[in-house]
């Protein structure tokens, strides 16, 4: 496979399935170096379900993360959504070659002339 590997691939899936997790890297892009308790203020989870969210962020790749001081504060990482649209826009083309070689097939009359 070029591009993005499957295991890649998974830890991207993975962290993106989660609705509170796409919430969170939601406010993360939106609200810049932000720390855990932060979020979690605004949010119906625990500061450490929140951390627990990042976690998974951070090992997909999805956000980075900073010690200042006392404080973590995380900030997005668009670099893999990239790659992942990349990989989205490579596998459509696959299928849209597939789907105009069926297309293409199933107009061929049974003789192997085009049909009208």
């Amino acid at each position: 496979m070029t591009g993005v590997g499957a295991d890649r691939l998974e830890s991207l899936f993975t962290a993106l399935a989660d609705p509170t997790r796409r919430v969170v890297m939601g406010r993360v892009a939106g609200e810049g170096p932000v720390t855990a308790s932060e979020l979690a203020r605004h949010m119906p989870v625990s500061r450490q379900a929140i951390a627990r969210h990042l976690t998974v962020l951070r090992d997909a790749g999805l956000v980075d993360s900073a010690r200042i001081g006392r404080e973590t504060r995380f900030t997005l990482t668009p670099e893999p959504l990239d790659e992942l649209a990349a990989w989205a826009v490579r596998v459509g083309r696959q299928w849209d070659a597939r789907l105009q070689a069926l297309s293409e097939l199933a107009a061929l009359s049974p003789d192997g002339d085009r049909g009208p």
